[in-house]
């Protein structure tokens, strides 16, 4: 029986590259997929764009390629990435570009576009979802809009012979669901095979978290060589159902524990995990473990996709300013929380307008906000934070600014001070009828 083996090479945008390295040179894959944009990378790669018409990708991307072209090539290993970003022609080229400087001809490298739809949506007078409010509240700070595609173009550029397909804005799981389609020519409404690829690929996104990264805790979750740990890998078969493993001698494992936080990740109803290409149903997932990192994934189904695609829209919400400052030592406690009434009535002396202000002791107060008995802890040292949400950058400055006074007019014996500001860049979603996407694939070939 046909099977195809993917690897998963990066999980985020900033993601370790050696685990890709090692899955190209001696994971006999067919495919090496790279998940490396999130909702507000897009939009800050929009923002790059914007001031440098060639800039817009992953700035990881010379680095990543530049250390997987070459096994990859050699090994016939093709690569699916959503690093394009903003500007997948512009990472098509560079791609090209880095192969040719290694001296690899003959690769053909497609880049997908369509899902920037922000000349469409701007003036359209949308509702949010999962938040409240219209898409007319934040129109006038709008820096991206982009449509959550499927798997559709990556499968119409492998089928064009493409070696890499670059994309933009895409569903996560359809990087790993697009070659599965390809390679066993899936029907477009064989919904239950569609449903099992996406559970495959919602296993696989986030690369390290399936073999034991953001899952360790001593003593209760332990999880061997985390320094080294290896990315994950699945062999799947045409019906859908796959073996998920890492390569022998990496660090990490893969275990039914493992499987079962990932299934539930950012899931909010497994029984209809709603996606481009088909609503996934994961409540009747099976789980086995078949040896040593070797776990057997099955029962994923799924129902007819919508006639909508979600699409996250990025706007300019104002302005960060935070400062960092030390103290330690007998007293170092009563020192920070003295230092932060300082911070605090100073921000209000000078009138700097903050729409919402934390001032916390890290490791105190910052997560569990009010415990009663934060100032009865004695702390051989103490780090404050000050954070503002700020209209101007000036203000946000400011806040930084009033923090690093506090060496030559707060309390004894501190230091190690550290301040910052910087825009903010959230994101909101909406939804749009499938029918005004459109997307195309273009190639270049090296």
């Amino acid at each position: 029986m046909k099977t195809i083996r993917i690897g998963a090479g990066a999980g985020y945008a900033g993601d370790r590259i050696e685990p890709a390295v090692d899955l190209a040179e001696r994971g006999d894959l067919d495919y090496l997929v790279f998940e490396c944009l999130g909702e507000r990378t897009i939009a800050l790669a929009q923002q790059a764009r914007r001031n440098d018409a060639d800039a817009g990708y992953d700035p990881l991307l010379a680095e990543r390629f530049n250390a997987v072209l070459r096994p990859c090539a050699a090994n016939k290993v093709k690569i699916i990435t959503n690093m394009g970003a903003a500007n997948s022609a512009g990472a098509a080229h560079a791609t090209a570009a880095i192969a040719r400087d290694l001296g690899l001809r003959g690769l053909k490298i497609a880049a997908v576009s369509g899902d920037d739809v922000m000349a469409h949506v701007r003036d359209q007078d949308l509702p949010l979802i999962e938040t409240q409010g219209r898409l007319a509240d934040v129109a006038d700070r709008m820096v991206s809009a982009n449509a959550y595609l499927g798997a559709e173009p990556i499968i119409e550029a492998l089928a064009g012979g493409a070696d890499i397909v670059m994309t933009g804005r895409v569903s996560d799981p359809a990087l790993f669901l697009a070659p599965l389609v390809h390679e066993f020519a899936w029907e477009p409404d064989d919904w239950e095979r569609l449903g099992q690829g996406t559970l495959v690929g919602h296993l696989m996104e986030c690369a390290g978290q399936i073999t034991g990264g953001y899952f360790a805790d001593p003593g209760y979750k332990d999880v061997p060589n985390l320094a080294r740990l290896g990315f994950p890998l699945a062999e799947v078969s045409a019906d859908g159902t796959a073996v998920i493993g890492k390569l022998a001698g990496s660090g990490g494992a893969v275990s039914l524990k493992t499987c079962k936080e990932q299934l539930l990740y950012e899931v909010h109803d497994p029984a209809r995990y709603i996606q481009p290409d088909v609503v996934a149903d994961f409540s009747h997932a099976r789980f086995e473990q078949r040896g040593p990192d070797q776990v057997a994934v099955s029962g994923g189904s799924g129902q007819p996709r919508t006639d909508m695609l979600k699409v996250t829209v990025g706007y300019v919400d104002g302005f960060i300013g935070e400062g960092q400052f030390s103290y330690a030592g007998a007293g170092a406690r009563a020192r920070a929380r003295l230092a932060l009434q300082i911070v605090e009535e100073r921000l209000q002396l000078t009138g700097v307008a903050a729409s919402e202000l934390r001032l916390e002791i890290i490791g105190i107060d910052s997560v569990h906000r009010g415990t009663p008995a934060a100032d009865a802890i004695e702390l051989p040292e103490a780090r404050i934070r000050v954070v503002g949400r700020t209209a101007s950058l000036k203000d946000a400055i400011r806040i930084g600014n009033e923090v690093e006074t506090l060496w030559l007019n707060g309390p004894a014996g501190g230091g190690g001070a550290w301040k910052s500001a910087r825009e903010v860049i959230a994101v909101v979603s909406i939804l749009i009828p499938r029918s005004q996407v459109k997307t195309s694939v273009s190639y270049e070939v090296t």
